[in-house]
């Protein structure tokens, strides 16, 4: 059992937690919670660490696992929670090119989709700097038949352990990439023939639309919204209606409104 926090294996999952260049550099992302730890793939699990109070009520978790014992305190160490659930591990991270993002197809000249429940569906993010909100847009993707989630080079990092938290394991079932230039990129998906939809304040009202052919909607950063140069790109921009005096929604929510609207259209 690790007992000390000066242990460098556990050095080494502090910088995992806390430096995303560290992640990046091994190529690994951390998993905590029993519920995260059930969803990890096993050709991407690499090492788990666990206290003895929660092996001994899920020993069953463990039959085929490589493990390391750690004492209740260096659990919280490593833990990015309050109160850690005492079960966290290291994972590969996925890589998805573009490409097998958006299924690589190409729709130019398609008026008509067959079967519009196999249709693309695909989330752009621009610029999004909170976790939770990027977490929660995963997690609701997969719920909504989003079929891939495409984001800029700034966008905050998908394997910061708030946003794997809040994916609640959506993380290993959704694809998702980072782009150079995610103007360029949505320019030429409409290009392939997919509808580029942009939300904002003064676009025509999101139920208006139709949403059964390949489409990709763009949602912006939560304090400056879409950048002039990703508007240019788009086909179209949308609005969600607001009452009273709410003059907009959070990110994550204004994505769930558009992704279930679009459900809804492709399950009519």
């Amino acid at each position: 059992m690790i007992t000390s926090v000066s242990n460098e294996r556990i050095k080494q999952l502090v910088k995992y937690r806390n430096n995303a260049k560290e992640r990046r550099k091994q190529d690994v992302f951390l998993v905590e919670g029993i519920r995260m730890f059930k969803e990890i793939p096993v050709n991407l699990h690499i090492e788990t660490f666990v206290t003895e109070g929660f092996y001994e009520k899920n020993r069953e978790l463990f039959s085929d696992m490589r493990f390391e014992l750690v004492s209740d305190h260096v659990m919280d160490v490593i833990s990015d929670t309050k109160t850690p659930q005492g079960v966290l591990s290291v994972v590969k991270r996925l890589h998805y090119s573009l490409e097998e993002v958006c299924k690589g197809g190409s729709f130019a000249g398609r008026e008509r989709w067959e079967d519009c429940s196999d249709a693309p569906l695909l989330i752009a993010l621009e610029n999004l700097q909170n976790p939770g909100n990027l977490g929660t847009i995963l997690r609701t993707a997969e719920g909504a038949g989003v079929t891939g989630i495409v984001m800029s080079k700034d966008t905050v990092d998908i394997y910061n352990p708030k946003t794997v938290r809040s994916t609640m394991g959506s993380i290993f079932r959704i694809p998702f990439c980072y782009v150079e230039n995610l103007a360029a990129a949505v320019g030429k998906l409409g290009e392939q023939g997919y509808r580029t939809l942009g939300a904002h304040m003064q676009g025509t009202r999101f139920y208006d639309l139709d949403y059964r052919n390949p489409t990709v909607f763009c949602i912006g950063n939560e304090g400056n919204g879409l950048s002039k140069e990703l508007m240019e790109a788009l086909s179209a921009i949308i609005s969600i209606p607001m009452k009273g005096r709410v003059e907009s929604l959070n990110a994550a929510t204004a994505a769930t409104v558009l992704m279930y609207e679009a459900m809804r259209q492709r399950e009519a």
